[in-house]
């Protein structure tokens, strides 16, 4: 959606007399986000004890399945039990639990940086939920990298899973306000192309352009493998269309302005905007990606907790 007369200029994201982690979250959020845990839906693959199931047979605590017993084969798997009863030897098999790949893929693009009120931007939100997803993966011993986006990948950052590497992501984060054109399917086609198999992508976007372009992106990252996370980060003015003077609509990524009444277009407006949401949540539900409107004026906390323990759910 175009921007309104109260669209901000652009500015970096998070307290600016702070840096890192200070900037997005005060220690009241990080002791609530502490105990939240971001689970994959997907067998993943690393090289951490962690809480996620891995495709690779090990000696974790966790039963999988039996196989039966051949030369090489440690004596001290041997599951006695099932010998009382077939008189054959089997072998107990576990599921190694591993740590987990987050990826953040957060636009930057200019259209991110419209706000209807004197709340945050798109940016800005996104940005603090960036810091409240880094903090509880880091929690957690996982892995968090960074990709920024605008018309192509402007910023990378590869996966750790210390504190002192999320601080220096966020750093990062703040260092690179919204700006330029869109082009967010470009982007994630090359980070399906970069990033090795079993990884989670969380795409925080509004998702503006060409839809069937950006669905066959996400689909090329389920294609290799990613579980995928989209959070469409939307204000609430472009959710309802709830200006209720005449004004002029400013594109912020091409300068273009109309003017409008709103009152007037708000019929059509909301019957195109909602095939649009509509097209992006078929669509990822056919690909078994984890889709989420998320508004702008709703508390980060209580978001990300009720996401995370509904993904709890589900993963189990």
């Amino acid at each position: 959606m175009a921007a309104s007369p109260n669209s901000k200029p652009a500015s970096s994201a998070g307290d600016p007399e702070k840096e890192g982690i200070a900037a997005f979250l005060n220690p009241s959020e990080m002791h609530k986000l502490g105990r939240l845990l971001l689970l994959s839906r997907n067998k993943v693959e690393g090289n951490l004890a962690g809480a996620h199931r891995s495709p690779l047979r090990g000696p974790s605590s966790e039963f999988a399945d039996h196989k039966s017993y051949g030369i090489g084969d440690e004596t001290k798997h041997i599951d006695w039990r099932v010998f009382a009863r077939t008189d054959r030897y089997f072998i107990k098999r576990y599921e190694d639990e591993t740590n987990l790949r987050v990826y953040l893929v957060l636009d930057r693009s200019a259209s991110m940086n419209y706000a209807s009120g004197e709340g945050l931007t798109k940016f800005q939100f996104a940005c603090h939920l960036c810091a409240a997803i880094g903090y509880v993966v880091v929690k957690a011993r996982d892995s968090i990298g960074l990709f920024m986006c605008g018309e192509k990948v402007d910023v990378r950052m590869d996966t750790g899973n210390s504190f002192l590497h999320l601080n220096t992501l966020l750093k990062h984060v703040q260092a690179q306000p919204p700006g330029g054109g869109s082009d967010i399917s470009r982007a994630l086609h090359e980070i399906a192309s970069s990033v090795r198999r079993g990884a989670l992508v969380v795409v925080l976007s509004d998702l503006l352009g060409d839809e069937d372009e950006i669905v066959q992106a996400l689909a090329h990252l389920r294609k290799q493998r990613h579980d995928v996370v989209v959070f469409q980060t939307l204000d609430p003015a472009e959710l309802d269309l709830n200006l209720t003077k005449p004004c002029e609509l400013q594109d912020l990524e091409t300068g273009e302005a109309l003017s409008v009444n709103p009152r007037v277009l708000a019929d059509e407006y909301q019957e195109l905007f909602g095939k649009f949401l509509e097209h992006y949540k078929r669509a990822c539900a056919g690909m078994n990606i984890d889709y989420r409107i998320v508004p702008t004026n709703q508390q980060l906390e209580s978001f990300v907790r009720a996401y995370l323990s509904e993904r709890r759910r589900l993963s189990r």
